[in-house]
């Protein structure tokens, strides 16, 4: 554990951010980190709990060892302490900052609302780990000689890769855009996530022997029976893209739009790609209304802003939820209670308990969209309707599940699907019922979120080596 009183002495401290006025200039991260000192008194604050929920089951999914880490970082040991985070999460300057932290809801001190600021710990831990010199390539000290084949580089894909390469196997991974990351490079925004994190963590890859095939499109640029013929092994990793249809009437106008398109062409922008073939989506003196009330509908929000959106109103169909949640109902458990995100708070209306009825336009372009309150069914109430001006709309209600073109296509009725239309595969063998395929991340378990991607890849990786060698050492 960290200081023996030091949940009793210090007061929880997080990172701060640039004011809104300022940050809305540019898409940089805009966090404002602690000084050193200040990250190793937030450490000092974790206690001996007994039972420590934030790395169980219920709080963080790749398992974290976060008293351990808390405690080295409190004796001055940070290159242990990274060394242990790690152990069990390839990639922790990613979570660090796009994770929700359901380890700090975990937290004993939550039941007092001031959680030991573990997200924060976990990233100054992850850069300073970079800005030392301490994280570098760890290639295998024996090849086994047999390869593996990945499609996507997403961050399931990626921590396969880099487990199975560095267990001996000759790892390729497919990714059909342009460069690695999947919707950590496409999807999230470069202000909650630079892409040069990424860019590192490719160049250790490649070191350790990963090689990246970049606008190769499985199913389409190549095929399946290719890939199972070239490797040894298969993983499937190419997430759950397929957005999930609202049905509203009017959304086929111009000026309506899926958020991920959206979101991928900033990012675009941002690193230099060319936008090709496709309607180009900005928001710079435009109203925008974003359907949806989750982390995707919140980034559509903070891009708008950026662009320069006149106003931004965000949909929300759930009633407005409390400010506190009651701690014997939720904890450890992720509550449910009133959040504002960042990009939220620079200035975004939100309408809860409102119902999309429809898109309304003129001469084929969106000019409003009719909305009406809802009761405790979530059905619109008579009389409640209302309209919003709205020169763009951006659809931000989830994913139904993987894309159904090219790869899955070719594979078809070979390929069993769970009721929701994921690859279906267990969470032990990760083997999915073509011989020799194997599926995890996004794919295979649904929607979710980076670091439940980061431990399925883990897993899958430990699944295969063990298949393939007959023993394995990777961590599950």
């Amino acid at each position: 554990m960290g200081k023996v009183t030091g949940f009793l002495e210090i007061d929880r401290q997080e990172q701060k951010y640039q004011p809104a006025a300022d940050r809305v200039r540019h898409y940089r991260e805009f966090t404002l980190p602690l000084s050193e000192p200040e990250v190793t008194r937030q450490a000092s604050r974790c206690m001996d709990c007994g039972v420590p929920y934030c790395h169980g089951p219920t709080g963080c999914p790749v398992h974290n060892q976060i008293p351990d880490w808390n405690d080295l970082v409190y004796s001055g040991d940070w290159d242990e302490a990274q060394r242990n985070l790690h152990s069990t999460n390839n990639f922790p300057e990613f979570t660090g900052r796009i994770c929700p932290a359901p380890c700090e809801e975990a937290c004993t001190l939550n039941l007092e609302d001031i959680p030991v600021a573990i997200k924060t710990v976990e990233q100054a831990l992850a850069d300073k780990g970079w800005a030392m010199g301490w994280i570098q390539p760890e290639p295998a000290s024996e090849k086994k000689g047999k390869s593996v084949g990945i499609i996507g580089s997403g961050p399931a894909g990626m921590a396969a890769g880099q487990q199975l390469a560095r267990a001996g196997y000759d790892v390729h991974i497919y990714e059909r855009a342009a460069k690695a990351g999947g919707l950590l490079r496409y999807g999230i925004p470069d202000f909650k996530m630079e892409k040069y994190h990424i860019d590192r963590r490719v160049l250790q890859m490649e070191a350790e022997g990963v090689t990246f095939h970049y606008k190769t499109n499985v199913g389409v640029d190549i095929t399946m029976a290719d890939l199972r013929e070239k490797h040894d092994a298969v993983l499937m990793a190419g997430g759950a893209e397929r957005p999930r249809n609202p049905e509203i009437p009017g959304q086929d106008l111009d000026g309506v739009h899926y958020a991920m398109p959206y979101l991928t062409q900033q990012n675009q922008r941002n690193g230099g790609e060319p936008i090709v073939g496709q309607e180009n989506i900005f928001a710079a003196s435009k109203h925008v209304v974003v359907v949806g009330g989750g982390d995707t509908a919140s980034d559509c929000v903070g891009t708008a802003f950026r662009q320069g959106a006149l106003s931004v109103t965000q949909m929300d169909i759930r009633p407005i939820p409390p400010v506190k949640e009651d701690k014997f109902d939720f904890w450890p458990y992720w509550p449910t209670k009133f959040r504002t995100s960042s990009s939220q708070a620079e200035g975004a209306e939100r309408e809860f308990a409102a119902a999309t009825l429809e898109i309304v336009g003129e001469e084929g372009h969106v000019t409003h969209v009719k909305c009406a309150r809802v009761d405790e069914k979530r059905q619109p109430i008579a009389g409640t309707e209302f309209y919003l001006r709205a020169d763009l709309v951006f659809l931000a209600i989830g994913f139904a599940g993987p894309g159904e073109d090219g790869l899955l296509e070719e594979m078809g009725d070979t390929l069993d699907r769970d009721k929701r239309a994921n690859v279906l595969a267990d969470e032990f063998s990760y083997q999915t019922t073509v011989d020799g395929v194997y599926a995890a991340g996004d794919i295979r378990r649904g929607q979710s979120l980076v670091v439940w991607a980061i431990r399925e890849g883990r897993q899958a990786a430990r699944a295969i080596d063990l298949a393939l060698s007959g023993e394995t050492s990777l961590p599950r």
